[in-house]
């Protein structure tokens, strides 16, 4: 493990003026924390934080960041909260904290439509402060780089979610090589046949080749000194994963792909920059198609260099990549060089962009987006595509993906031009709205007074932005014809599995979907964007358990010493599922409360009782009891529906007690024995579509549990 001396050593590498008093009180704080922690390796946990410190001094980053990257698991995993860190840290470093503590609870592998709720949370962290992604980055890279200590299921799941989530993102941001790394590790997981074999095939071409990298190197050091300039060359083989995606997307073998070496020639000036593409244009064949200036029109994350394509030795392809030396800094950085220092003071690079600027355009089209679908689809668009850049006829610069119609052109203007389009000129010549645009054509938009978009729009639009805005007008226009089929279609649903659809229970449908009503649901439901078997499930889900292994009630807390044994906290009642703790008892064994139990404030003074505990992962028994509170109202037959529906989830109840009776409602405590939190929240949801039921919330009793380690299982 880095020690807390040679971290410093790093930061000061670029800061000399860091503080190294704070650094070190945020290393010696972090290791407290986490003494007794180990990761799955056999390593102690403490390890993973620092190695992510030193990820991030790579990139020349603040101290706020470098601490943070210290201590971004202990609010998480261990008894610090935010209240110390702030205490002792400042109020930016535990914001930071707190910022990566809630990514990381982030489940970004679920369903599509919670996919996309967490893409908007991630987005908003990311709007904040940009330094709790850049941390959550090197988090997830270090992750990568040590993944094989992990189960192979969480190797693939950690894999799949890096390659569509964070990889993508990386390159978004600007900072290429991590996205090129994150790739190639999650390939390495993916498809390690596939990765084996590309790197075979580059053994056994260097074997018939020679160092080809080394020769066209020294070429173009010879061409740039002919010519005067300054600059340094570098070459490389283009990663296992980027090659193997341009096989897929190609459809080609290895052997027929070309420019599989890149090279980078970093200059002195701009001006150097297009002296030096002269000279290699000079010397090679250019590939027509395959030149980008991105000097003169930088992405959006502050990218500039120019890319070329030559015809190199032996007729192979090369790509060439020309810029200066601040480009580069802005190139390898991305948005984080904002934060970069260099010589102990923040780096004034003229090229950085302002990343509140930066989050503010990335996220400005999807503020509008009140259906999941399209908000992924959109996200996905835009981090995963390249861009074309069109004019207006005004000379207005608009950025599009690869592949963009007039369409999607008009939407990027306004909602408004896309809504009343009719036609378009490309280069002052009339096409049609199916036609792709082109690097640098000027693109004008014909329009007319109540014109409408067109389903066959669906079809040409590429951008979520105008795919979603058609969708959007399409459902507003037929939206009462798409309710009254609702109806209908929910009332049908609903009677085949004995409920009804009342106004109740479509609320609650549309709370559990995130749709903003009632009549939103029939709407999707009339349209087939929902069907009947959704609408019903999201309230009333098959309970039955969930597949995996059985866990033994005796055997279910991992953590505790052999032969200890575990009593639940009556206090919070701690499910399966949920984060816990435990708490020592001489003689009695070990009392495990969750996380955020209030009583556990007793302890705060006697760490050495505290165990960091884990449930088990399978499928427990539905033995574990929790306290619902609710209120119904007071109407024959009520209560013995209520009781039904409990027993229709596959809870048990253990005990009933009135509080407070009136002509109107009731209000009582029911203990239910559930499986684990997942089935808790599912029979919560069950119980709120009851037309009968008012409220209903889990109930914890703080006046138990601690002082007293009654057990209760």
């Amino acid at each position: 493990m880095i020690s807390a001396d040679d971290l410093i050593a790093l930061v000061r590498n670029y800061n000399p003026k860091t503080n190294e008093k704070h650094i070190r009180a945020a290393y010696d704080y972090g290791a407290k924390m986490h003494e007794g922690q180990f990761r799955h390796s056999g390593e102690p946990y403490f390890t993973h934080p620092v190695a992510v410190a030193a990820i991030l001094t790579e990139q020349q980053l603040d101290d706020a960041t470098i601490i943070t990257a210290l201590l971004h698991d202990t609010i998480e995993d261990t008894k610090a909260s935010y209240k110390t860190v702030s205490e002792l840290f400042g109020d930016d470093v535990a914001t930071l904290v707190d910022g990566v503590t809630k990514l990381t609870n982030l489940q970004l592998s679920s369903l599509e439509t919670k996919q996309a709720e967490n893409f908007r949370k991630l987005f908003m962290a990311m709007s904040k402060d940009m330094r709790v992604i850049l941390v959550k980055l090197a988090d997830r890279l270090h992750n990568m780089r040590t993944i094989k200590s992990m189960r192979v299921d969480k190797q693939v799941q950690k894999a799949r979610e890096t390659m569509d989530i964070f990889a993508p993102l990386a390159g978004r941001m600007g900072m290429q090589w991590m996205r090129e790394e994150l790739e190639d590790l999650a390939f390495r997981v993916l498809n390690p046949e596939a990765r084996a074999s590309i790197i075979r095939r580059f053994v056994t071409l260097q074997r018939e080749t020679g160092d080809v990298i080394q020769r066209i190197t020294n070429d173009m050091r010879h061409e740039l000194e002919k010519a005067g300039i300054e600059a340094d060359v570098f070459g490389r083989a283009k990663k296992p994963f980027s090659i193997w995606r341009k096989m897929q997307e190609k459809d080609l073998s290895f052997s027929r792909l070309s420019d599989i070496y890149g090279f980078r020639l970093i200059t002195d000036s701009e001006e150097d920059c297009y002296r030096a593409l002269g000279a290699i244009h000079q010397r090679w064949r250019a590939v027509p198609g395959r030149f980008k200036d991105y000097i003169s029109q930088p992405k959006t994350n502050g990218y500039r260099s120019i890319h070329t394509t030559v015809s190199g030795r032996d007729g192979k392809r090369v790509e060439v990549q020309i810029r200066t030396r601040q480009m580069h800094d802005v190139a390898e950085s991305g948005v984080a060089a904002h934060w970069s220092y260099r010589d102990g003071v923040r780096s004034q690079n003229p090229f950085a962009v302002d990343p509140v600027k930066w989050i503010a355009g990335l996220t400005e089209q999807f503020n509008d987006e009140d259906d999941h679908d399209d908000f992924l689809e959109a996200v996905k668009l835009e981090m995963y595509s390249d861009q074309v850049f069109c004019f207006t006829p005004k000379g207005d610069v608009v950025k599009l993906p690869r592949g963009a119609t007039p369409i999607d052109f008009a939407y990027a203007i306004h909602t408004r031009i896309g809504n009343a389009c009719v036609g378009a000129k490309v280069d002052g010549m009339r096409v049609p709205l199916w036609t792709r645009v082109k690097n640098g054509q000027s693109v004008e938009i014909i329009t007319a007074e109540g014109q409408t978009p067109q389903a066959t729009w669906l079809e040409i639009a590429t951008t979520g932005k105008a795919k979603s805005a058609v969708r959007r007008s399409l459902r507003e226009a037929d939206r009462e014809r798409f309710i009254k089929l609702g109806h209908e279609l929910a009332r049908s649903a609903f009677s085949n599995v004995g409920r009804k659809a009342t106004d109740k229970a479509l609320d609650t449908v549309a709370k559990h979907l995130r749709l903003s009503s009632g009549d939103e649901v029939l709407a999707r439901l009339g349209s087939a964007e929902l069907t009947g078997r959704e609408v019903v499930q999201s309230i009333y889900p098959d309970l039955a358990p969930k597949a995996g292994k059985k866990v033994d009630k005796r055997r279910a807390v991992i953590g505790l010493l052999p032969g200890q044994s575990f009593d639940r906290a009556t206090c919070c009642q701690p499910l399966p599922g949920e984060r816990i703790v435990g708490i020592t008892y001489r003689g009695q064994g070990v009392v495990v409360h969750s996380i955020d139990c209030e009583r556990l404030v007793d302890f705060d003074d006697q760490p050495d009782r505290w165990l960091d505990l884990h449930w088990h992962d399978g499928s427990h028994p539905a033995v574990y009891g929790a306290t619902l509170d609710m209120t119904i109202g007071n109407d024959a037959g009520v209560l013995g529906r209520i009781c039904t529906l409990i027993g229709d989830s596959s809870a048990n109840i253990s005990n009933l007690e009135f509080l407070d009776r009136k002509p109107d409602f009731y209000r009582l405590l029911i203990n239910v024995e559930l499986r684990d939190v997942e089935h808790l929240h599912s029979l919560m949801l069950t119980l709120e579509a009851e037309s009968e039921v008012a409220s209903i919330e889990r109930f914890r009793d703080v006046t138990k549990g601690a002082a007293d380690p009654a057990r209760t299982n």
